[in-house]
């Protein structure tokens, strides 16, 4: 069927939205759910049957919903203010309101005998569309048989006990179980069940024998000791494959804090194997050869690359993410790190067309999401391409999305202390960057939290702290041009020309055609006031 309304023409056999007969770029999802409403133009189509047709059923935010059809609405260069194809009944559903004319394809381009009972084209597409999406099989083999080069698998051993523990002997138990029940959460991660890893007790277990038995990549070990009043408990990450230790951190607290010192270390865990387990991952693929690569290796590499925040890497890191996709269509994170490099394109100028690269890092997340809606990954990636296009608001439900699966994931909540940030809300912005600091002290990302931090100063008066820690997010590792323009800003509007003038040579000797409006492209900051201020600042300096 071909669907003509106004300049459009909807073809649900081609697949293809044209207007004045040229193939506009349309994510595939957002077809379907343009073909859902326009065959159902009569009545208004509810939410739960939008749920229903095109994400089969699945649990999404009504962010997600929204996000689908504000793409509808632009790729008829509809909007939600004028609403001239597709209009929002609030709180209900929508309807296809455009004046549409039916076209049924010559009898020559129809099967000559159609199945009995087949899917006309508009459901058709939306049942291909959910395919790409269900879940494997339960034949399909579990992902701890398979091979070496499946996703990464972890057993967290019950801790041991020195010391006389009293009612407390219980949290060497306790913490263990706590932290299966957590990282259980991480998509990516496999984690052995607490029946079969707490056999394992003892003071020196068989590192070579556990990872014989339970066939584990990795294993977390614990010790708690008792001292009086005070307990110290130590845990310590080990590579099974040769046994030596890839990351250890210490806790202290009093007796009375026992609850609280629970939380905090069930989150420092979480947060430190997000990072040290894919770094390590990423040192093991190091020493394959690049033909042997597979998608779990080339997707770990590509992070590393993509986590140096060069145009040089973001080209290798693509180049990766492209492989593993290659390699396994269905690899989530892969698409969800392709998606980070087109980010990482439109975000920083690297490349002359941000326009294309913003359409295709919404492709690659959107692809993430539907692969695996419960990836925060994926719904992270999904959430900052709105950042691309100006729309804080659209990118709210995707960030929460990924803090509410994973409420330990600290480029997470980084993203959600920006968009607060930039949206004018510098103490919930502070919070939540301070919060991701605390979860993860040494992220890739630090620069972007430290950044975040002075630019909710600069929102709050306070220039003082705020150059305070700009000078200290530029200094990070990793930190790109963007963020020594934020040096000179929060030095300039602090009073320190010296500064602001050495930092603003920096920002010219990198990157010699950055402008001022690559910087608020960049940071599109809602308040004008702020605004003005910046620009001031910046132009002071010829930037």
């Amino acid at each position: 069927m071909i669907y003509r309304f106004d300049d459009f023409e909807l073809d649900a056999d081609k697949v293809e939205l044209r207007k004045n007969g040229e193939a506009l770029a349309i994510e595939p999802q957002v077809f379907a759910l343009l073909c859902l409403l326009v065959d159902n133009r009569e009545r208004m189509v509810s939410k739960d049957e939008v749920i229903e047709k095109i994400w089969a059923g699945r649990i999404v935010s009504d962010s997600a919903i929204a996000s689908r059809i504000k793409s509808a609405r632009r790729a008829l260069g509809d909007s939600g203010a004028e609403q001239c194809f597709i209009r929002t009944v609030h709180g209900q559903g929508f309807r296809f309101v455009g004046d549409v004319q039916e076209e049924t394809p010559p009898p020559s381009a129809q099967p000559a005998e159609p199945a009995l009972n087949a899917p006309g084209p508009v459901s058709s597409i939306i049942k291909a569309e959910n395919e790409r999406s269900v879940d494997p099989s339960p034949e399909a083999p579990h992902p701890n048989d398979r091979s070496e080069t499946a996703k990464p698998s972890l057993a967290v051993l019950p801790f041991g006990l020195i010391g006389e523990a009293g009612p407390y002997a219980g949290i060497a138990d306790a913490l263990p179980h706590d932290l299966i029940t957590a990282l259980a959460r991480l998509r990516w991660l496999f984690v052995i069940a607490r029946g079969s890893s707490f056999r394992f007790r003892g003071a020196d277990p068989d590192i070579a024998e556990l990872r014989r038995l339970l066939r584990v990549r990795y294993c977390l070990t614990g010790m708690v000791e008792m001292f009086g009043t005070r307990i110290n408990i130590v845990v310590e990450l080990a590579d099974t494959r040769d046994g030596g230790a890839i990351w250890g951190d210490r806790f202290t607290a009093s007796l009375d804090d026992i609850h609280e010192i629970r939380t905090r270390i069930i989150a420092s865990v979480v947060a430190a194997l997000e990072l040290q387990i894919p770094l390590n991952e990423a040192r093991v693929a190091r020493l394959s050869t690049p033909e042997s690569l597979d998608a779990w290796s080339s997707y770990h590499l590509g992070l590393q690359h993509l986590l140096r925040f060069t145009k040089e890497d973001n080209a290798a890191a693509a180049a990766l993410f492209t492989r593993a996709v290659r390699e396994d269509p269905g690899f989530s994170r892969a698409h969800a790190g392709l998606s980070s490099t087109h980010f990482q394109n439109a975000f920083l100028k690297y490349t002359p067309d941000p326009a294309s690269d913003i359409l295709k890092a919404k492709e690659a997340a959107t692809t993430a999401t539907e692969l695996d809606p419960m990836d925060p990954f994926s719904n992270f990636a999904m959430g900052r391409t709105f950042w691309l296009e100006g729309d804080l608001d659209g990118s709210l439900g995707w960030l929460d999305r990924a803090t509410a699966i994973s409420p330990n994931y600290a480029q997470g909540i980084y993203a959600r202390a920006w968009t607060d940030t930039i949206s004018g809300r510098g103490l919930e912005g502070l919070t939540h960057a301070d919060t991701a600091m605390s979860l993860s002290p040494l992220d890739p990302f630090l620069y972007a939290m430290l950044g975040t931090r002075a630019l909710a100063y600069i929102l709050e008066g306070d220039e003082a702290k705020a150059a305070a820690w700009a000078e200290k997010a530029a200094r990070a590792p990793g930190a790109h041009v963007m963020i020594a323009m934020i040096a000179v800003v929060a030095h300039s509007l602090g009073g320190n020309r010296d500064a602001a003038a050495s930092w603003a040579e920096n920002v010219r000797a990198r990157r010699p055609d950055v402008t001022s409006q690559d910087f608020f492209q960049s940071f599109p900051f809602h308040d004008d006031a702020v605004r003005a201020r910046m620009a001031r600042a910046l132009a002071e300096h010829r930037l």
